[in-house]
Formats: C-alpha cells, sequence, structure tokens
C-alpha cells in the first residue's frame, strides 16, 4: 500500500544534467522514469513538474544582459525540451502520460486546465505539467506548488540531489545536521533553501506538505512511497 494516494513530483533541470554537467543525460533520463514506472505500478497518481536549469534559467540569463521577461520564456521553453525527454522515457517504457503546457504549444503538448489534469490522473496518466506557470517572475519551485495544490495532490516529492533539508548547505558545511521533519514556519524563520519563498509560502497556506528526498539514488522513489524515512517531511 502505497504511503499517498496521489503526488505532486518536483524534479530538478539540474540533476538531469547527470556527470555531463549541461543538457540531458541520458542514464539519469532512463533512472527517473524506472523510478517512477515503479511506483506508477503502485497505482499512484503521479503529476510531475521538471526544472529547466540543465538548459536554460532565467534569472541568470537576466545578469547577461537579456531582458527577464524573455530570460524566463527561454526557461519556460527548457522545462518543456525536458517534460518531452521524460515523455519519451516513459513511454518508452509503457508507461502512458501525458505532458500538459501552461501556455498553448499543440501539438507538442496539451494546454493545461486543473479538470484535464485530474480526469487524466484518475485515468491512470502519468501528467507532465511543463511551461511552469506561464508567467515570468514564477520559479518552476512555485509551478509545482501552484499544480500540486490544484490538483489536490496529499504531498509535494521534492527529488534533489541531497537526502533532505539540513541546517546549513552539507555540501559546504560538514557539520550540518539533517531534519527529519520540519514545520514551514521554523523553514522561513531559519531561512532554510528548501524552495523559494514564493512556493514555501503557498504551499503553509494551503496545507500541501513537501517531502525533500534524494532522487538521485534509484529505488528511493519507492521507498518513499513505502514509508520509509529517507528525506525530511516539511509540514504545518
Amino acid at each position: 500500500m502505497a504511503r499517498y494516494k496521489r503526488i505532486l513530483l518536483k524534479l530538478s533541470g539540474e540533476s538531469l544534467m547527470g556527470s555531463q554537467g549541461y543538457g540531458i543525460d541520458s542514464q539519469r533520463l532512463q533512472d527517473y522514469a524506472q523510478q517512477i514506472k515503479e511506483i506508477h505500478e503502485m497505482g499512484v497518481q503521479i503529476g510531475i513538474v521538471i526544472g529547466g536549469g540543465n538548459i536554460f534559467r532565467g534569472l541568470s540569463g537576466a545578469s547577461k544582459g537579456f531582458d527577464r521577461v524573455k530570460g524566463d520564456q527561454m526557461g519556460m521553453c527548457a522545462t518543456v525540451i525536458n517534460s518531452l525527454a521524460l515523455s519519451s522515457a516513459l513511454g518508452a517504457l509503457g508507461v502512458k502520460n501525458k505532458v500538459l503546457t501552461a501556455i498553448r504549444m499543440e501539438p507538442i503538448g496539451e494546454y493545461y486546465n486543473k479538470w484535464k489534469a485530474v480526469e487524466a490522473l484518475n485515468d491512470g496518466y502519468v501528467c507532465i505539467f511543463s511551461a511552469g506557470t506561464g508567467n515570468p517572475y514564477f520559479t518552476t519551485d512555485t509551478g509545482s506548488s501552484l499544480r500540486g495544490i490544484e490538483i489536490e495532490a496529499d504531498v509535494m516529492l521534492k527529488g534533489t540531489r541531497v537526502d533532505g533539508v539540513y541546517t546549513a548547505d552539507p555540501e559546504k558545511d560538514s557539520s550540518a545536521t539533517k531534519f527529519t521533519e520540519i514545520s514551514y514556519h521554523d523553514v522561513l524563520e531559519r531561512g532554510l533553501k528548501v524552495m523559494d519563498l514564493t512556493a514555501i509560502c503557498m504551499c503553509q497556506d494551503n496545507n500541501l506538505p513537501i517531502y525533500v528526498f534524494n532522487m538521485d539514488v534509484v529505488g528511493n522513489l519507492k521507498k518513499v512511497m513505502q514509508g520509509e524515512e529517507i528525506g525530511t517531511l516539511v509540514h504545518p
């Protein structure tokens, strides 16, 4: 029996780079698709949002002279590329899925609305939500909070390259200790970098818990769904 019935899985675009440092690493993509297939077979309804940082990040584009709105729109397109790659990888494993875009891009993906998404989830499709919120100045973290709330997910699973939330950045501070659970309030008060402020506040206001775990370790997604405590739960 799966721990959650309906989830919103947030994946980092940067994680898709794997060890190559840019673009999409085919092995990492296959690993992600296989892990998603495992929990799909458990009967879990899965919505997914992927970032675009492996291809283009609007904020860094702005620092190099790009117009911020244009830069963010380029970032939205980057998330669509990643979404299509994951859709293709899932399809190759026999997992039926749909790409739903926040801006009209037919036939690349279907134009998103909540009712279409929920109907597809109930019909057993994995739904990949791309192009962020469709608006500039909003991150894919905020996009995943929005989609998670809209589809009435039980939890947002934030797959990262670290195994939870720490008192400090464990990649920079060896004395950092991990939380098994923490409240939204404490995350905000301590200034912990779980997600950006807008995303955290949206989850807090709408009681959407966040579970942070290391998605790069194959098998971890299934462990989370089986109830193993391998990450950090952020809750009211």
